[in-house]
């Protein structure tokens, strides 16, 4: 981290707007059993936030862009309050109810577990370094994850995180419920990080393992 920061390096927008679309499709395709009030509400509040992104925003990103900033972490947030709630309705059903269907909790578990992939990784993608506009100027705040490319700046010279970085730590993170290559540095980064593996083990251990054993 001798040479830190490292160059400017732009971004294209489209690879994080795609990921919250898909997380919004994923919210769609929950039953409504496990999602608060109607099953179109907030996906259609989030759809609107999206587009809104998308006409506000540039497509590319080479410089800080505070209402871009501003509608990204507000969309990031409703959809992870929707998930959470979502996974605290599949949960209460699979413990008060009498479940005969273990097919409809594994699927129910499984897009509760991919939105919680996604969405991580939007926030790691708007936390890091003071977020991705400060990060394609070169602006950076000190660095809230260690990637290895980091510490090999001979072999990754001038190398910098894209938005797949950061979604290859979210699934492992999941995966794994712990970092597993890249490590949290700042106090705000393993908070995150410890929430969503614990959101993990919650999923998978709680309902998709008890789904498993009703089949």
């Amino acid at each position: 981290m001798a040479d830190y920061p490292p160059p400017g390096r732009s971004e294209a927008h489209w690879p994080p707007q795609l990921t919250a679309l898909m997380a919004i499709v994923l919210q769609v395709l929950l039953p409504e059993r496990v999602t608060a009030g109607p099953t179109w509400v907030l996906p259609g509040l989030e759809t609107v936030v999206l587009v809104a992104l998308f006409i506000a925003s540039p497509q590319r990103l080479e410089a800080p862009h505070s209402r871009g900033r501003v509608l990204t972490l507000g969309l990031t947030g409703v959809v992870s309050v929707a998930n959470g709630i979502s996974l605290v309705l599949l949960a209460k059903h699979l413990l008060q109810s009498q479940v005969t269907n273990g097919h409809s909790l594994i699927i129910g578990g499984a897009e509760i577990w991919l939105t919680n992939i996604l969405i991580f990784s939007l926030w790691y993608w708007e936390m890091d370094r003071g977020g991705p506009g400060r990060r394609a100027a070169g602006l950076d705040s000190s660095p809230d994850f260690l990637f290895p490319q980091m510490t090999e700046t001979r072999l990754c010279p001038g190398w910098r995180p894209l938005f797949a970085d950061y979604l290859y730590v979210s699934l492992t993170n999941a995966a794994a419920f712990s970092p597993t290559d890249t490590m949290p540095l700042s106090v705000q980064a393993k908070m995150v990080m410890g929430l969503q593996s614990l959101i993990s083990l919650v999923t998978i251990g709680l309902i998709v393992s008890r789904a498993v054993n009703i089949l």
